[in-house]
C-alpha cells in the first residue's frame, strides 16, 4: 500500500521521497523527532508532543522550518490523505545539508520530514496478556531528555530483548532502572505508582506525563523517584507506556513473573482511564 510522504513542504508518494547524503540527519544523527498518536482519525496528545518538540529543537538549536501552525495542519493534512483512522504520525527535523563538519553549520534550512502509520492502539491484544521485559545496561549519552535520532543505544537494547524473546529491554545505570529502550517505566507497590524522576537521564514521555495527571486526578498514590531491577522483579505490578503501547501491563523481567504473572488491575484501571482520555480528547475536535 502506498503512502504520503511529507518533506521539506511537498507532499510525496513513499517511493518518490528522498533527502540528500549530506543532510546532518543521516551523517550525524543531528536532529530530533516525535511520534503522535492518532484516534478516530484525530491527533491526540498534540499539545504536549508540540511542546516537547519546541524543547527538543530548543536544546540542540535547530529553526524550526516553518510556523507551527502550518505544522499541525500538515499532521493532520497527512492522516486525511492516508485516511488513517488509528495510528500514529513519526515527524522528524534534521538540522539541514551541508558539508560533513562537526560544528553546526550556519545558514542552511532545517530539514522536516513526516509520514504516518496505521495501527492497533486501543484495542492491542498484548495489552490483554501482558509483555515480557529484560534488563540491559544503559549505554547512552547524558542528554536522554531530548528526543534525538541518536538511537543506536536503544536498538541495541531492542535486539537484546528480541534476541530473548522480550517485547522490551528496561536499561539499567548506578543499579536503578532509568527507562525502556522506548517508553517509559513503572512499577506498582502498595497500591501506589512509582516512577523516575525527571531530569537529563530520561526522556520526559508524553504518556507518562498523562498518566500521572490520571492517577492524581483519581486518588492515586503517586512516589517519582529511582528503583532498582531487585525491587521491580519483587513489585505488585509493573508497566510502560510510549505513544504506540500506551499503557501496557509487565508480566516479567528477565524471565521472573512479576505477582502471579498476569496484568495488575491499577495498570488495566490507568489503561482504561487513558483510553478514555484519548477519545474524549478526539471527539471534542
Amino acid at each position: 500500500m502506498s503512502r504520503t510522504v511529507f518533506l521539506n513542504g511537498e507532499y510525496l508518494p513513499s517511493d518518490k521521497a528522498s533527502v540528500s547524503v549530506f543532510d546532518r540527519g543521516f551523517l550525524f544523527g543531528d536532529g530530533v523527532y516525535e511520534v503522535i498518536p492518532v484516534v478516530t482519525g484525530k491527533l491526540v496528545d498534540e499539545d504536549y508532543s508540540l511542546e516537547r518538540l519546541r524543547r527538543s529543537l530548543s536544546a540542540v538549536e535547530i529553526a524550526w522550518p516553518c510556523s507551527e501552525a502550518d505544522y499541525l495542519h500538515m499532521l493532520r493534512e497527512l492522516i486525511r490523505r492516508d485516511a488513517v483512522t488509528e495510528g500514529s504520525v513519526y515527524v522528524q527535523i534534521t538540522r539541514g545539508i551541508a558539508e560533513r563538519d562537526f560544528a553546526y553549520p550556519l545558514h542552511i534550512k532545517s530539514t522536516i520530514m513526516a509520514y504516518t502509520s496505521s495501527r492497533n492502539l486501543l484495542d492491542n491484544p498484548a495489552a490483554k496478556t501482558g509483555v515480557k521485559v529484560v534488563s540491559v545496561p544503559d549505554l547512552r549519552w547524558q542528554r536522554r531528555d531530548i528526543k534525538s535520532l541518536n538511537l543506536l543505544g536503544q536498538c541495541m537494547a531492542k535486539q537484546q530483548a528480541a534476541a530473548q524473546g522480550a517485547f522490551e529491554a528496561w536499561m539499567v545505570e548506578d543499579g536503578t532502572v532509568t527507562e525502556g529502550a522506548s517508553s517509559s517505566a513503572f512499577i506498582v507497590k502498595e497500591r501506589a505508582i512509582i516512577t523516575r524522576g525527571l531530569s537529563n537521564a530520561i526522556l520526559p514521555g508524553i504518556r507518562r506525563r498523562v498518566i500521572l495527571e490520571l492517577a492524581e486526578q483519581s486518588g492515586v498514590s503517586l512516589v517519582e523517584r529511582s528503583f532498582t531491577l531487585e525491587e521491580a522483579m519483587a513489585a505488585d505490578e509493573a508497566f510502560i507506556s510510549s505513544a504506540t503501547t500506551l499503557v501496557m501491563p509487565v508480566i516479567s523481567i528477565d524471565g521472573k513473573a512479576i505477582a502471579d504473572g498476569k496484568p495488575g488491575p491499577l495498570t488495566q484501571k490507568l489503561r482504561s482511564l487513558y483510553i478514555e482520555n484519548l477519545l474524549a480528547e478526539a471527539a471534542s475536535k
